[in-house]
């Protein structure tokens, strides 16, 4: 599935509710099903700046794509970044460095945070980003 496609499925994922209420119940299940960041990773180096509640990512490079983990100690947070994760996971960094998240927009995800969380949305989508920037420098130097 293209990054585009997951995009689309999240979008149509949500247009199933129809107040926002239920999209905040949707974000919270899909936070409960996020994969665990390895405990070890649990540290300070790979905290987001810029984020309200604590969000840890971890980012690895495995046949040329790359595998985000994650976790944080805020319920919705946790639900945000599990969709993050959903969408660029797995993918090549040069897609993920090409990628517009427009699903973020469609979904009216900014317009319905806290000016903190949505700060802290857009802190974790330039740490993915960056991540894929390295490895993307790193698959090219070597």
């Amino acid at each position: 599935m293209t990054i585009e496609e997951k995009q689309e499925e999240i979008i149509d994922e949500f247009s199933m509710f129809d107040d926002w209420m239920d999209k905040y119940d949707h974000l919270i299940s899909l936070g409960k099903d996020l994969p665990l960041i390895d405990p070890e990773h649990k540290m300070q180096s790979n905290l987001i700046k810029g984020c309200q509640s604590q969000v840890w990512l971890e980012a690895e490079l495995s046949d040329g794509k790359v595998i985000y983990t994650a976790d944080s100690d805020a319920i919705i947070t946790k639900g945000i970044i599990s969709l993050l994760i959903r969408v660029l996971s797995n993918e090549s960094p040069e897609d993920i460095m090409q990628t517009e998240l427009h699903f973020i927009d469609e979904l009216g995800l900014k317009e319905h945070l806290s000016p903190t969380r949505a700060n802290g949305l857009l802190a974790m989508v330039k740490q993915m980003k960056f991540y894929a920037l390295a490895f993307q420098s790193k698959m090219q130097g070597s």
